[in-house]
């Protein structure tokens, strides 16, 4: 049996993990003002210039149940069984519209991923690992969805604007982190974003702390493979992420652009490490 492993272009996986892997992608639809692109037609930059000259977030517009269909039986001519990973449904209708679509479908499942961005990445490799191990679509879909609750997935932002914009925040707590310099870590938890702990000072100091917290509080990570994503970084803020994780013994490092999803809630600087944490304590 033939079994395609699906995502949307929420995933940020980059072009060269969605290659090797052969992971199909469905993208969602970015309106800028009175212009829509398809998700990957356009850059990070483009989403930070806009908001600059406009003060107005982008949208981020989910795929409905009709392009799914399509899309699913685009994918059905030339796989057996598909295994699709939605963002979450905390965070879009787009998960509600797949499964709808796929009720209608022989041996299609979608899982909601319940995260954002490589956190989607990771549960959609742990499912080509899957299939190359052999599995049924079935096995495929439950272990994946079992794995959803075991992810850390979160990222240190440099300002608060962003969320604030996107209603996550209010003016008090804007006034508050721009007075004292604060950079929140954003934190993913069924499936909704919120914020926890603070950090200050510049970014590679926030970048060393937040790591150390978060591999800290988060300390029993599988060490196949870590994500380091950001929407925009200095190779220095990248590097201290990427020393940290070396230093906890992780195997496989990918170091991954953010899409529009992440740079739409939470502007430039913005830098995560992604993980499961269902391994050996540290």
């Amino acid at each position: 049996m033939k079994i395609g492993v699906s995502v949307e272009s929420t995933n940020d996986l980059g072009n060269e993990l969605l290659e090797k892997f052969n992971i199909s992608v469905v993208p969602f639809d970015i309106t800028l003002g009175d212009n829509t692109y398809k998700d990957g037609e356009i850059a990070t930059y483009d989403i930070f210039k806009y908001v600059d000259e406009t003060g107005i977030l982008p949208k981020t517009n989910a795929i409905n149940d009709f392009g799914y269909t399509e899309y699913f039986e685009g994918l059905k001519k030339e796989y057996d069984a598909i295994i699709h990973i939605c963002l979450s449904s905390g965070l879009s209708s787009s998960c509600g519209n797949a499964m709808r679509a796929a009720k209608e479908m022989k041996n299609v499942f979608v899982i909601d991923s319940k995260s954002l961005s490589t956190g989607i990445g990771l549960l959609a490799l742990y499912a080509c690992d899957l299939v190359q191990e052999g599995f049924m679509p079935e096995e495929i879909a439950k272990k994946v969805s079992e794995r959803v609750d075991k992810l850390q997935v979160s990222f240190v932002i440099e300002r608060l604007d962003y969320l604030y914009k996107g209603g996550r925040c209010n003016s008090l707590q804007l006034f508050g982190a721009n007075l004292l310099k604060l950079r929140p870590r954003i934190i993913v938890k069924d499936g909704k974003m919120s914020a926890d702990k603070k950090y200050r000072g510049n970014m590679v100091k926030v970048v060393n702390n937040y790591c150390a917290d978060t591999l800290e509080e988060f300390n029993t990570p599988d060490l196949t493979r870590v994500f380091v994503t950001y929407t925009t970084a200095t190779k220095e803020m990248v590097d201290a992420a990427k020393a940290a994780l070396e230093e906890a013994g992780f195997k496989n490092i990918y170091e991954t652009h953010a899409g529009c999803t992440i740079a739409s809630h939470c502007g430039g600087n913005t830098l995560g490490i992604l993980y499961f944490n269902d391994g050996n304590k540290q």
